[in-house]
């Protein structure tokens, strides 16, 4: 178990070192001059010549890659051009909106699917698993942004429920700020529930076939308690690996999400400093982005080990 955690950590610190030269890479090569974008077409050479010496702009790429990077390590990921405010504040500032999203959405998601995934699974062919998969199936298909919009008007405009958009502030109490979440954590739950439902469903019925369950159902177990026993945890390898990506795209994808509901989340930060050229924010942002994928990712394949025995002893 050991050696196998020190090899999918060794993967995860290699895993963020090319994510952080691409990142880089990638960002660098966006047409457009931080310094002439904030000081407008109108402005002087020489005045923009010290605001990119100001910003560092002028060191060469690999100096100011380094400089990112070492800075990252030990939690320094600059200071904003737009902003002028250390990206540390603006990051903490916007996680409390996007995290506690993200951790709502797949809540919802996952309690949504396992119990429709198992009872399709249970009822194969019947005209419960065909409602289920067509259920399913419309889930897959709706874009969530469009969802998000439907919701607002029945429950925003029509019923008056909720608000439309915007966030008061946890400042404002943790009933507040979960009502103005939980629009957009059904938007972006419930087309991740169709999937992970699917999956659950398909990764149950193929271990439903395998010898050990029918071994179990010919030793007098009921197909319940051969389900719950023995299929249900062999089951959630597949399972775990889609709840990882979906957690990893409720927290990085749901820029189309925070902005129809205006949500001063990091993708809403995203949106902005490109839009603004602010390079600096928008490495940082990502870089912590990905580095929640990775992260997210490796405590997977550290689950992956508990769920099946046979990973632990593999070298």
């Amino acid at each position: 178990m050991l050696r196998y955690s020190l090899k999918r950590f060794l993967s995860l610190l290699i895993s963020l070192l090319v994510a952080s030269i691409v990142i880089f890479v990638v960002i660098e090569i966006v047409p457009g001059d931080p310094a002439t974008y904030m000081l407008g077409i109108n402005a002087q050479e020489d005045t923009i010549a010290a605001l990119r010496e100001e910003l560092g702009l002028n060191a060469s790429k690999l100096e100011r890659y380094w400089n990112w990077l070492s800075g990252m390590m030990v939690g320094d990921f600059g200071t904003s051009y737009t902003y002028r405010s250390p990206v540390n504040e603006l990051i903490g500032d916007r996680i409390w909106v996007s995290l506690p999203l993200a951790l709502i959405a797949l809540t919802l998601s996952t309690a949504i699917a396992f119990p429709i995934g198992i009872i399709a699974a249970s009822r194969r062919g019947s005209v419960t698993d065909m409602s289920v998969m067509g259920a399913t199936q419309l889930g897959v298909a709706i874009p969530n942004f469009w969802f998000a919009m439907i919701l607002v008007l029945i429950f925003a405009i029509n019923l008056r429920w909720f608000a439309s958009g915007g966030f008061p502030g946890w400042d404002e109490g943790v009933f507040a700020g979960l009502k103005a979440l939980t629009l957009p954590a059904i938007a972006l739950a419930l087309p991740q529930a169709s999937i992970l439902a699917r999956v659950m469903r398909t990764s149950l019925l193929d271990t439903l076939s395998e010898d050990f369950v029918r071994t179990a159902r010919a030793k007098g177990l009921s197909k319940a308690k051969a389900l719950r026993r023995h299929a249900l945890r062999n089951a959630l390898i597949p399972v775990l690996t889609i709840i990882g990506l979906q957690f990893s795209f409720m927290l990085a994808g749901a820029i189309i999400i925070e902005n129809v509901f205006y949500l001063p989340g990091l993708g809403r930060l995203i949106f902005q400093s490109i839009s603004q050229r602010d390079l600096i924010v928008v490495e940082s942002v990502v870089m912590l982005l990905v580095f929640a994928v990775v992260l997210v990712n490796f405590f997977v394949d550290l689950t992956y080990a508990l769920v099946d025995p046979r990973l632990r002893g593999r070298q």
